[in-house]
């Protein structure tokens, strides 16, 4: 089996500045029904086994070991309104769903494929 690891907030970025941004109509959502259809395709194309990982909160412990550690201070509020709608919308559509708080996406997707590559039935783990 290969196992599908989706970085949903990159997904959401992506989507919002990308796809969602391009049409004339960028109703509440987009960023995230963009996703969703993003990461169904991903079963279309025949994926079986897809994990997202989410910042539900975009800081971490991080910020208290760096100053100046990346924060959501800035960030386009429809970016962060999105990101619970994001995680609900893609456990409704029967997808596993980290959704991260202490730590980062990243995290959550390097402990996936750790834990993937000790799996022998995983032939491969993309990313």
């Amino acid at each position: 089996m290969r196992e599908h690891l989706v970085d949903g907030t990159y997904e959401l970025f992506r989507q919002h500045f990308g796809s969602a941004s391009r049409h004339e109509d960028r109703r509440a959502g987009a960023a995230a029904a963009g996703v969703v259809a993003s990461t169904l395709a991903l079963i279309a194309d025949g994926a079986t086994h897809v994990g997202v990982a989410s910042d539900t909160t975009i800081e971490s412990f991080r910020n208290d070991l760096w100053p100046g550690y990346k924060t959501s201070e800035g960030m386009d509020p429809e970016i962060l309104e999105q990101i619970p709608v994001m995680e609900r919308a893609l456990r409704a559509a029967g997808f596993t769903v980290w959704s991260m708080v202490d730590h980062e996406a990243d995290d959550a997707l390097a402990a996936a494929a750790e834990v993937a590559d000790r799996d022998e039935r995983v032939e491969q783990v993309l990313i």
